[in-house]
């Protein structure tokens, strides 16, 4: 087991596969994960949180492994009768995904915040790793599209990111608060992990939140790259960058974190880039970052650990 303090920062199911991989090789009471909730909202009256859930599903072993999102073994009969009635499905909610937002939304409405609610229902699926989220403000993601100003469900999942991106904000951002847990986490961490994460929509979300992005700074982090030979793995981590006049690219990633990072993980595909990124400063490390299995996953955790525990803090 590595033996430090770790707090990965993470969105969607990249990140949840690799914090599934650092929960293998590592003490549970080492590790912190900080989630996103930018993808937050309402629908059927019900409070989703698509990040959270994705990474808790992932570490309860109880994910869809398909997919990656939502729950292994899901039936469908309340979507089905919803459609009948002629009800909006154009976001699944599975019948046993649905017991988790009901219990979360009743909670929520009886005044419980969502950390306590996310750390209750951790211990509930044996879940020992401690899961933050970003915040227990509502922090909603925007974008810009050229079809005007969209929420990020109704975009990425309704319109299936077929608009054209310009831009992004979180709603409110500059008045949250981060999450019980948070500031204290990253004041304990030896090395914070940016996993492979969406940056614009997973990650920034969370450096947004007012003092997280400096507290990362100050600490030795190392980022790794969602874009593998200038593809996303998955979701339009690669689209948003073409659709706002940026290579999609490891040098891309590296520079969106600049002012962040010690150290930038990247996949053999792109070694040709990693004069590049060791040249603006950053440490490359070079290996297989996709992660095909849950060996996969802990040998990558393995080496970004090992990476992160001899890499040197450098001024940023």
């Amino acid at each position: 087991m590595v033996d430090m303090n770790v707090v990965a920062l993470a969105g969607g199911v990249g990140g949840a596969k690799l914090v599934d991989g650092l929960a293998q090789v590592m003490n549970p009471e080492n590790l912190t994960v900080i989630v996103n909730t930018g993808d937050d909202f309402e629908h059927l009256g019900l409070y989703i949180c698509p990040d959270l859930d994705t990474v808790c599903y992932t570490l309860a072993g109880i994910a869809n492994p398909a997919t990656g999102w939502g729950r292994a073994d899901e039936t469908w009969n309340v979507l089905d009768s919803l459609s009948a009635l002629g009800g909006p499905t154009w976001f699944r909610l599975g019948d046993r995904d649905l017991g988790l937002h009901l219990e979360r939304t009743r909670r929520l409405h009886a005044g419980d915040t969502l950390s306590q609610i996310t750390i209750d229902f951790c211990a509930s699926w044996g879940i020992s790793v401690k899961i933050l989220p970003m915040s227990d403000d509502v922090v909603p993601t925007w974008v810009y599209t050229d079809e005007g100003e969209l929420p990020f469900q109704e975009y990425f999942v309704h319109r299936q990111c077929n608009p054209r991106v310009k831009g992004f904000r979180f709603n409110g951002v500059e008045h949250a608060n981060p999450a019980p847990g948070v500031i204290e986490s990253l004041h304990q961490a030896d090395l914070v992990v940016i996993c492979p994460s969406n940056p614009w929509v997973s990650v920034d979300p969370i450096l947004s939140i007012p003092g997280l992005r400096q507290m990362v700074a100050e600490r030795r982090t190392l980022a790794v790259s969602p874009i593998v030979s200038g593809k996303a793995l998955k979701g339009p981590a690669a689209k948003m960058y073409s659709e706002l006049g940026i290579d999609p690219s490891v040098i891309s990633v590296s520079q969106h974190y600049r002012g962040l990072l010690d150290g930038f993980v990247m996949d053999t595909l792109d070694v040709g880039q990693a004069g590049f990124v060791e040249g603006s400063g950053i440490l490359p490390y070079v290996t297989d970052t996709v992660m095909k299995n849950r060996q996969d996953r802990k040998r990558l955790a393995y080496q970004v650990l090992a990476f992160g525990k001899k890499m040197e803090k450098s001024p940023k």
